[in-house]
């Protein structure tokens, strides 16, 4: 998960006039060079427990990279609260990476800055094509009708996780599947210091993914057909008051959880404070914690009523990691043969694995690794009931913004303060004065 810097968003309308600065010590003419063909600088996000989880798993990899072409990968993994702010900084200085990781929800507003290489067909070909990769995965890598910014790397999905022990405790025998049975399950486990659900009220892009998909299930979006800011409409204001009222009004999410930001909810799971979250790939976070496989189970996110899929059974937003170049990078072969490396189909299965993600590339998935409790709901998600993110340039701007708003909501909850549809129009018409299109 990520939460973003409302001062970093605003960095991407200047970073348009000046992306065309070298990046990673890149060519000043624009189009990349190899000037520095022995060496690359990749930023990989934090997809682990830590930083240092990060490093254990990927510096291995990348001394294979090496061995096999000579090429040395300066790596450093960039936590999520500062990545966006980092990138954006990048495209304006001239000083980044020649690889980097992004969210694949900012991949339009980063291609509207117009320092990413674009993955036209000569540069898939590169890397072994375009048909290798799974198509709702490609559909968070740029706007629709324009070259990718950037190449899937982890695919990912929200699930529902939940303790079995709690659940036994409270005579509870099955998940809920909808969202009256959450709150109904919630209700029975929220007493004596112990909580139904948790949540990151403070986790921007968090708040993001969880009202996105709420709004698909009253039938609404952010945003008009296009691309203009539609906070305000009766299903996106009903989905951001239905979140946030499973702690102002349900009483199934502790108010402590209106700070949290950081995976703390995934730590009162794991601890048997909390009994169930939404979350994204988090099975292996969860051992990390010392929680044993067999302590937890997930099925799939809430939906209204009968089984997920599409439109207003949508119960995932398409979430998941992508892969991007700078296109004035000085090693700009180098950089497109470290992508073509890290998308084979033997470095996805390890690293997917490592992670508890599914892989974006087809043949990938077909390792039974990806089959199992902790990744069969997920790829289920991701391949019939999951939707992207509206795919707009002004998209981090948004989870900043509404983000934001969703942040402030939990406040007022949090203190006591009544959370009534009104209050919740404002906040997102405000939101929507924040926009550049509004």
């Amino acid at each position: 998960m990520r939460s973003i810097r409302a001062a970093a968003v605003g960095a991407v309308t200047m970073s348009l006039a000046l992306a065309a600065t070298a990046c990673g010590g890149g060519s000043s003419s624009g189009g990349g060079s190899n000037d520095s063909p022995k060496e690359l600088t990749y930023w990989a996000s934090n997809q682990g427990a830590s930083v240092e989880v990060d490093k254990k798993v990927l510096q291995p990899e990348l001394d294979k990279f090496e061995k096999q072409t000579g090429i040395k990968v300066k790596l450093e993994v960039v936590p999520w609260s500062d990545l966006l702010n980092r990138i954006l900084t990048a495209t304006t200085s001239g000083q980044g990476p020649d690889v980097l990781n992004i969210g694949n929800t900012w991949s339009a507003s980063l291609q509207a800055t117009g320092a990413l290489l674009p993955w036209d067909a000569k540069n898939f070909e590169k890397i072994g094509g375009r048909d290798r990769f799974v198509e709702s995965a490609l559909g968070s890598t740029g706007v629709e009708g324009q070259d990718p910014a950037a190449v899937p790397l982890y695919s990912m999905a929200y699930a529902l996780y939940y303790n079995k022990q709690m659940f036994a405790d409270a005579g509870i025998t099955e998940p809920p599947a909808t969202w009256d049975e959450l709150v109904e399950t919630g209700k029975k486990i929220s007493k004596d210091g112990k909580w139904g659900l948790g949540a990151e009220g403070s986790n921007l892009s968090n708040n993001i993914h969880q009202v996105f998909v709420l709004a698909k299930q009253h039938g609404a979006d952010f945003f008009t057909a296009d691309g203009k800011p539609d906070f305000t409409s009766d299903g996106a204001v009903a989905a951001v008051k239905q979140y946030v009222d499973l702690m102002a009004q349900d009483k199934v999410v502790a108010p402590g959880n209106a700070e949290y930001a950081q995976n703390q909810s995934l730590s009162d799971f794991a601890k048997g404070k909390t009994a169930m979250v939404l979350w994204q790939t988090a099975s292996a976070t969860f051992k990390t914690m010392g929680m044993k496989d067999d302590e937890w189970g997930v099925a799939p996110a809430p939906v209204p009523s009968g089984a997920p899929g599409a439109g207003k059974a949508t119960n995932s937003m398409v979430a998941g990691i992508n892969m991007a170049v700078f296109k004035n990078s000085d090693n700009i072969d180098g950089a497109t043969d470290f992508v073509k490396f890290m998308t084979s189909d033997a470095e996805q299965k390890l690293l997917n694995k490592a992670y508890g993600s599914i892989p974006p590339v087809k043949a990938a998935q077909t390792d039974p690794a990806f089959n199992t409790q902790g990744t069969a709901v997920l790829r289920e998600t991701l391949a019939t009931s999951a939707a992207a993110l509206p795919q707009v340039p002004d998209e981090s701007q948004f989870e900043t913004a509404v983000g934001t708003a969703v942040k402030e909501l939990f406040a007022d909850a949090a203190n006591g303060r009544e959370v009534t549809t009104e209050s919740v129009k404002e906040k997102l018409a405000k939101a929507q004065q924040q926009m550049p299109n509004k």
